[in-house]
């Protein structure tokens, strides 16, 4: 299949791009690489996938990867740029696309608002407009459990409302599948939502808990512990991530029974709950020195406690989430090591 992957230079972009190509699939990706954190890490990223990072810098320029036999190619765009995308489609004939890209992070959401409306509102609407136009067969997009907002039934179901988000990240997700269930009902394409919990690994954000407790503990500061610990979360290993949206990808959507079939939306997770102070207490095992934990309140937006119930995925797709905190955070922290020089 030829595919679309937009967010490919970043962090669950990338890994699900790879994973396609070396499944023998034809992958375009797209990002407009922007700087809501280091571009380096973004550029390092394609690198892998054989894309110059000069020549990726140019915007509206199909870049194609120089590795052997890895059908990947890369194209720096912006989604909310409506004339560029629609020709974009029109020109490479997706089977599939792949919206992964996102103005993300909760807190940011309160300082720069128009970012998320730009990309995840305005951007989106393009993404399903160019589907819409191009007979794509299914898009496969990024929601987020942020929609739950305080919900404190746990674990967390995608039959829970979702009608009072608490970010305007949250709030731009949840409008993402209001409009996805739209263009399914009208244009009777397949749409299918993931909402995303707390995904860690190698080649992960710098502005996530992995990455900004294994740096600060390295590298002797203090770490922030939010509402003083008391907090959990789904935490979730990139590969198991990816073997979940792939499998999604590969299999081929029924639409023919109408408007419920071709319309979905699932929790993406681990499928429990980690405390985390556990959690913190498993990076300190592996780097081999205890953190200096600064503890501060709760943050605006922030939720204490989440739980994806993922029996849908693991009925409809065989999903199976199984690596530990421990074999993730060590993957995570080699990773970082290496890339990193420590």
């Amino acid at each position: 299949m030829k595919i679309l992957v937009t967010g490919a230079a970043g962090f669950i972009g990338f890994h699900v791009s790879k994973n396609l190509v070396e499944k023998g699939h034809d992958v375009v990706g797209l990002d407009n690489i922007n700087d809501y954190y280091d571009p380096k890490l973004k550029y390092d990223r394609l690198k892998v996938l054989g894309i110059n990072g000069k020549k990726a810098k140019e915007f509206k320029t199909v870049v194609q990867s120089t590795l052997p036999d890895f059908s990947f190619s890369f194209i720096r765009l912006d989604l909310a740029d409506r004339e560029a995308l629609p020709k974009l489609f029109s020109s490479q004939k997706f089977d599939i696309v792949c919206n992964l890209a996102a103005q993300a992070g909760v807190r940011y959401s309160l300082e720069n608002p128009e970012a998320y409306i730009d990309s995840n509102v305005v951007g989106f609407l393009n993404i399903l407009e160019c589907c819409r136009h191009n007979a794509i067969e299914h898009l496969v997009y990024a929601s987020s459990s942020s929609v739950y907002g305080l919900n404190e039934k746990i674990p967390f179901e995608t039959s829970d409302s979702v009608d009072n988000p608490i970010s305007l990240y949250a709030a731009t997700k949840k409008s993402n599948e209001l409009m996805a269930h739209t263009y399914s009902h009208l244009y009777g394409f397949a749409t299918t939502g993931l909402r995303f919990f707390t995904v860690y690994g190698p080649w992960g954000r710098p502005d996530m808990a992995m990455f900004l407790f294994t740096d600060a503990i390295i590298n002797d500061r203090p770490i922030k512990v939010f509402n003083n610990g008391n907090m959990e979360r789904d935490f979730t290993y990139i590969d198991d991530i990816t073997e979940g949206v792939v499998r999604i990808i590969e299999k081929k959507k029924n639409t023919d029974n109408g408007e419920k079939s071709a319309y979905k939306i699932y929790n993406i997770g681990n499928n429990s709950s980690v405390k985390l102070l556990d959690f913190i207490s498993a990076i300190e095992q592996n780097i081999g020195k205890i953190a200096q934990r600064k503890m501060l309140p709760m943050q605006p937006g922030d939720v204490e406690r989440t739980w994806a119930n993922v029996d849908d995925l693991i009925k409809d797709y065989d999903y199976q989430p199984n690596t530990t905190i421990e074999s993730g955070v060590s993957a995570f922290i080699n990773w970082y090591k290496k890339y990193y020089h420590v």
